[in-house]
């Protein structure tokens, strides 16, 4: 499991894979997240949000990893464009409806992630997948 995650903007995945050592600091507009596997969950996430299979994204090698995976743990991974379209589309009964299956898919597999934090999570990438898309960036996620 991860110590630290946060999601963020950027415009490339050059531009993203900078941040692989120290985060993406105080440039990249982002998103600090709790302790929890994010590759697992973008997975899950879109799973939720469109009808898609857990196996089938991984076949399509989802989250694809843009830099590290290396000894040191730390990764930079882009959230797909179908998961950046959804989230920016979410709308808060949605949000609410993926957070609370979200959850439950959590809670067997024995980490428990509130209803509460799930939506607020999922509330908070909502707006960043928004403003990606206003600003025609994408999304990524920043693990150490």
């Amino acid at each position: 499991m991860s110590n630290l995650v946060k999601f963020f903007i950027a415009p490339d995945d050059v531009t993203a894979s900078l941040v692989l050592r120290a985060g993406p600091g105080r440039a990249l507009e982002s998103v600090p997240c709790g302790n929890f596997d994010p590759e697992e969950a973008v997975l899950e996430w879109e799973c939720l949000f469109s009808g898609s299979s857990f196996e089938e994204l991984v076949e399509a090698d989802e989250p694809r990893v843009v830099a590290g995976q290396d000894n040191d743990g730390c990764a930079v991974f882009a959230v797909s464009d179908r998961l950046l379209s959804a989230l920016g589309a979410a709308e808060e009964p949605e949000i609410s409806e993926v957070a609370g299956l979200w959850s439950q898919l959590r809670e067997q597999d024995g980490e428990a992630i509130g209803v509460d934090v799930a939506s607020e999570i999922l509330g908070d990438l909502s707006r960043l997948a928004r403003a990606a898309q206003g600003q025609e960036c994408g999304v990524y996620c920043w693990v150490a």
